[in-house]
């Protein structure tokens, strides 16, 4: 594969994946916070694609490469969370307090649904979307990596 090749399939791998996040939002699956911080290295690692893209040299997959990473880090972080292995934020997960929140907001029969973030809410194979977040990921930032040692200084690579 070439680097150019490479460097889109990474970057329309995490448009891939955003693609399926928001889809699953759209059909009823909300995200909790945890999800959402780990739709935003996969957000830079597309735009990273683009200007890669353009430009040669190794800094740009290698910041493809460091953005996957995050995001595949964050979908362990958010796995052991699920799975009780470690304490996740108090902010989102059954530790969480309802500071800021009226009466009438907890006995609103009505309103948003709140998504925390120790729960699954849909798993396959019994993997949760943060677990295959983390698994696919890392799967990019490899093909990230070779990207950048395919890549030669800073001239523009096929």
């Amino acid at each position: 594969m070439t680097r150019n090749l490479l460097i889109f399939v990474a970057g329309g791998g995490s448009f891939a994946l955003l693609a399926g996040a928001y889809l699953f939002q759209a059909l009823g699956y909300p995200p909790c916070a945890m999800c959402l911080w780990q739709r935003w290295p996969h957000m830079a690692a597309i735009v990273i694609a683009a200007l890669a893209l353009r430009f040669g040299g190794r800094a740009l997959p290698a910041l493809g490469a460091a953005a996957a990473a995050l995001t595949g880090g964050l979908g362990v972080y958010h796995t052991g969370v699920e799975r009780g292995w470690w304490q996740g934020p108090t902010s989102c997960s059954g530790a969480g307090s309802l500071q800021g929140m009226s009466g009438a907001d907890l006995l609103a029969i009505e309103g948003p649904r709140v998504v925390m973030c120790d729960q699954v809410t849909w798993e396959f194979l019994t993997l949760s979307m943060a677990s295959w977040n983390a698994v696919v990921s890392f799967g990019l930032m490899a093909i990230w990596i070779i990207a950048v040692m395919k890549a030669k200084g800073s001239s523009r690579t096929a």
